[in-house]
């Protein structure tokens, strides 16, 4: 299985700087985007932090790792160095106090074979786009999906909520992070998206999914989405990671099992 990677990042229409971040390191297949928050530009240090460090630290680790690491020794690395991360963030946050408070969302994808281990925290997300279909495959740390899980709203009426942007999880505003961390398995031709709200908010999911179905490279598609919530008024930064595999998964299948008769 190969994979390809995008990334593109936009300010936006409403907001003078930018606090999203992205990180894509092609040779580990690992692919990181975090929002920042925090007042004065905290939340641009935050998100280039978590980023900058997770590129550096887990894509040397993976680099360096035995040629098939275990699916148990990929989790440990990207916890440990989510762990190593939030602390960073946290002690820079109390050490300057322009930096109080600040924090930022995460999602993070490595791939390894037919396989994605896909870490978030906060309502940063990652979808999945196969045989035509869009399916989210993380779920928001936020009080509004909190909200909907109680039944107390309906996605409808979520969608106009004014505490659409409040988070429960953020990385780097306390001693310890909580990291949502699951395996999924890839098939060929598996396009998966990987962005901040200021583009989830502005294009609904039935928007996304056209734009993926009409296929094409990466960096169009990239492009096509950025504008789609700057058309849509840009009211946030926006940050796209866009990651497509390639390759057969039957093949190898296949060959093992003529080579299991000879």
């Amino acid at each position: 299985m190969k994979y390809s990677f995008c990334s593109l990042t936009d300010p936006g229409r409403v907001r003078a700087n930018n606090e999203d971040t992205v990180a894509v390191d092609e040779a580990a297949q690992l692919a990181v985007l975090a929002d920042g928050m925090g007042g004065y530009n905290a939340g641009e240090i935050a998100s280039h932090m978590a980023t900058s460090m997770i590129q550096s630290e887990l894509g040397e680790w993976l680099a360096n790792a035995a040629k098939r690491p275990s699916a148990g020794e990929v989790k440990h690395a990207i916890q440990t160095c989510v762990a190593h991360v939030n602390r960073a963030i946290f002690d820079a946050s109390r050490a300057n106090v322009r930096y109080a408070g600040m924090g930022t969302t995460l999602v993070l994808a490595v791939f390894f074979g037919q396989r994605l281990l896909l870490g978030h925290v906060g309502d940063s997300r990652c979808y999945r786009w196969r045989h035509d279909t869009l399916v989210q495959i993380t779920k928001d740390h936020s009080l509004l999906q909190e909200q909907i899980d109680a039944g107390w709203l309906t996605p409808t009426q979520a969608a106009n909520s004014p505490i659409r942007n409040l988070v429960t999880r953020a990385v780097g505003v306390g001693n310890e992070v909580a990291l949502d961390l699951r395996e999924h398995q890839v098939q060929a031709n598996d396009v998966y998206l990987l962005c901040s709200d200021g583009l989830s908010d502005m294009v609904d999911d039935a928007q996304l999914a056209d734009v993926l179905r009409q296929g094409g490279v990466l960096t169009k598609m990239a492009a096509t989405l950025v504008a789609k919530a700057n058309e849509m008024g840009g009211r946030d930064n926006i940050a796209v990671v866009l990651a497509q595999a390639s390759g057969s998964i039957e093949e190898p299948r296949l060959i093992s099992r003529w080579l299991g008769k000879q």
